[in-house]
């Protein structure tokens, strides 16, 4: 699938902002957490590559662990060590932009207790090969095996298009409005799910 960046201007893919809340300051635990992920050999896509697993195994997702624990803002989802796939990618999205590195926002329409709801990730672009990929830092489970590749996809789930599913090839440079409504309207986990955002407008 061909991804179509919301804007060209790459600088709108690296600020920081209210939900992707990073600070280039000692204080900030975001950076702290970047530094400590990054080591100064690396080249882009290894970096990427430890974020991306960083996020992925090491923040629980809300639902697999029953949590009732709703995040939202980045700095939320690495306090809490928790978040739904939106959540995790506010997070992942402010490790990489922490570091330089132009990172948006991703959905697919995937069928969720028979209805059809977003589903959230990242695309990263990676300036070595001049193309945006796609990543996946839900959190694997059985049935579910994302992982990092530079040149062919291995997202947490591939969208059956016989059940309505589909993938939606905006990259975004803030996350949805509809999907950030619902992780701070909704106060408890089992709400947000009954009411997951089916559209990006």
């Amino acid at each position: 699938m061909k991804l179509h960046p919301q804007t060209t201007d790459l600088s709108r893919y690296r600020e920081s902002s209210e939900l992707i809340d990073f600070r280039l300051d000692k204080s900030c635990e975001i950076n702290a957490l970047t530094k400590k992920l990054l080591r100064i050999d690396w080249q882009q896509g290894e970096f990427t590559s430890n974020a991306f697993a960083f996020v992925r195994d090491k923040i629980a997702h809300s639902m697999d662990i029953k949590s009732k624990v709703v995040t939202c803002k980045a700095s939320e989802v690495l306090s809490a060590k928790e978040g739904l796939c939106y959540a995790k990618s506010h997070l992942l999205a402010a490790i990489l932009r922490c570091s330089g590195i132009p990172t948006g926002f991703c959905y697919q329409r995937l069928m969720f207790n028979n209805t059809l709801v977003l589903h959230g990730l990242n695309a990263v672009y990676i300036k070595s090969i001049d193309k945006w990929i796609r990543l996946d830092a839900r959190g694997n489970k059985p049935g579910v095996d994302a992982q990092f590749s530079l040149y062919s996809e291995k997202l947490a789930y591939t969208v059956r298009p016989e059940l309505g599913e589909e993938d939606i090839p905006i990259i975004f440079a803030e996350p949805n409005e509809n999907v950030v409504r619902s992780l701070t309207t909704d106060k408890k986990l089992d709400e947000v799910v009954k009411n997951l955002p089916r559209i990006l407008n």
